[in-house]
């Protein structure tokens, strides 16, 4: 196969022989940060984000060939025929228009001749409509009890997104009702959560583009099972939020409604869509989930129009691949500085690895470079006291500090040591990327720290709707701008079809067993039959 020679561009040459040069001790973090002007020189703040990458191992050299990079790979080019409805995901043929999800212009989005902008919106309407409907007890349940608990049923895409704004915003959940995730086909995710809920009281959220996804199926039909068997009628306690004409979307079937969903949302980009937007609506009050809507769309519109020296998703997607191709970091920190953030780190570890985990170009050529990051991460000061070790004498990696200026939470100010707890969780900000920077001079070797440890750090005022989507979308746009830089479709997701290919065979055997006990598993291989044995027998 065909290689795609990223590696022969003059300036990825340029970019090569730079990074050499970094690794004098001139150039190490201590000596950089020395300029008084450095702050100044190396941040952005614009659309609701202040982003300071004063800490990254760049200089102003670096930084103009990371431009010039840019304007090879046409990266802002690319972003306006995305947003424009062009056909960017190639290998599936489809738009990529998750940011049209949460476009308020009025202006239209052509997709094959077809303006979306109007379906788009009326599905906005829709779930306005109808989360204004349960909040006001016009629907009801089955025994005619209002909602009080709502548990999406999905997987992946269908609730990462979702829950990490759900969980970023529970401050301001006020509508008197719990949301639960309903994930894993394991069987203990289900029984937990129906231990915490009331039957007569819950309404089911189905999210599947395609209504077929195994471990969501899988699930739906035990949360039905289950409320038949409490004597209620599912029909009464389910919603979808499908593609149009589904096995979901079909007028007979026993749902309260169906909310639709566009190829052109990938899974991971579509929190903005249905897939988000009703659980959030019915969680939040739709009002809510529209300012979040709004603030995303600042920074799709800075994305768009900001150029290259001043457009902060695409100067982080830059050092991204710096840091990734250049300086030889595998791995990106995730360290929200804010406790309602704390499922950030799992969203943007799908959001960016399922996205630009891959090993073929647009065009199908194996790449010649690695593309994709492990994310991982967690909140600070958690963080502090699990992966830090490492972070600061371990393997180094580059880190995302991400700061609220103000707290949810404005009551609670009594003070230890002088400083009110969300003033020592600032300290810690303040200190741990200045820390991994700088570095520490000791005679004891176990003590010394050799610094040059790069970050960004990244704040927003607060975390209201408008923050969080704002937050959201930047991360869209970077892991976007990554794809780009590589030349990799960051809309597709192939990686993860051959072990479901594999679960479906195995699930085959397992159904043969079900309907026979003497069968065998004679035409499977040995570590496979192994498996199984095990599964039906009950113990190892």
């Amino acid at each position: 196969m065909k290689k795609n020679k990223i590696t022969s561009l003059p300036i990825w040459k340029k970019l090569e022989n730079h990074a050499r040069l970094m690794e004098a001790n001139d150039k190490h973090l201590k000596v950089l940060l020395q300029d008084p002007q450095r702050l100044e020189k190396f941040s952005l703040q614009d659309a609701g984000i202040f982003y300071d990458f004063s800490r990254q191992r760049v200089d102003e050299e670096a930084m103009e060939l990371l431009f010039e990079l840019a304007e090879a790979r046409n990266l802002t080019v690319r972003f306006e025929a995305m947003m424009r409805g062009d056909k960017v995901n190639t290998t599936e043929n489809r738009a990529a228009l998750h940011t049209a999800a949460r476009d308020f212009s009025g202006n239209p989005v052509v997709v094959d001749g077809t303006d979306v902008a109007p379906m788009i919106k009326k599905v906005r309407e829709d779930i306005e409509l109808f989360s204004r409907q349960v909040h006001q007890g016009e629907i009801r349940g089955s025994t005619g009890k209002p909602f009080e608990h709502i548990v999406v049923i999905g997987i992946g895409g269908s609730y990462l997104g979702a829950q990490f704004i759900s969980e970023a915003l529970k401050a301001y959940a006020d509508r008197g009702i719990s949301l639960h995730y309903l994930a894993n086909v394991d069987i203990h995710n289900f029984g937990e959560i129906v231990s915490s809920i009331e039957p007569e009281t819950t309404l089911w959220i189905v999210i599947s583009k395609s209504y077929t996804t195994a471990e969501t199926m899988a699930n739906a039909a035990q949360a039905k099972a289950y409320m038949e068997k409490q004597g209620l009628d599912p029909s009464k306690h389910f919603v979808a939020v499908t593609a149009k004409g589904s096995p979901g979307d079909d007028p007979s079937a026993p749902v309260i409604r169906a909310f639709h969903m566009f190829d052109f949302f990938g899974g991971r980009y579509s929190v903005s869509s249905a897939v988000g937007g009703l659980p959030l609506s019915l969680y939040l009050g739709y009002e809510r989930f529209e300012a979040f809507l709004k603030g995303a769309e600042e920074i799709d519109i800075h994305t768009r129009t900001a150029p290259i020296q001043e457009n902060i998703p695409l100067i982080a997607a830059l050092i991204a691949v710096w840091n990734n191709n250049f300086l030889g970091y595998p791995a990106q920190g995730i360290v929200p500085y804010a406790e309602p953030l704390h499922k950030l780190a799992p969203h943007i570890q799908q959001l960016n690895m399922e996205s630009n985990g891959k090993y073929v170009s647009a065009g199908g050529e194996i790449m010649d470079i690695a593309t994709g990051p492990i994310i991982f991460g967690e909140p600070g000061t958690n963080a502090q006291h699990s992966f830090f070790q490492l972070a600061h004498q371990g393997r180094p990696f580059p880190g995302d500090f991400i700061g609220a200026v103000n707290p949810q939470y404005t009551e609670y100010r009594s003070k230890s040591r002088g400083v009110t707890n969300y003033q020592e969780l600032w300290a810690n900000l303040i200190a741990q990327p200045m820390a991994l920077a700088m570095g520490k001079e000791d005679p004891n070797s176990a003590k010394f720290f050799p610094g040059n440890r790069p970050s960004s750090t990244i704040l927003a005022n607060s975390l209201k709707p408008k923050d969080v989507g704002r937050l959201l979308a930047f991360y869209e746009a970077r892991t976007v701008y990554e794809a780009f830089i590589w030349d990799i479709n960051p809309f597709d997701q192939f990686g993860v079809e051959l072990g479901k290919t594999l679960a479906a065979e195995a699930r085959k055997e397992m159904a043969a067993k079900n309907e026979n006990a003497d069968y065998s598993f004679e035409s499977v291989d040995p570590i496979t039959r192994h498996y199984l044995e095990v599964m039906f027998k009950g113990e190892i």
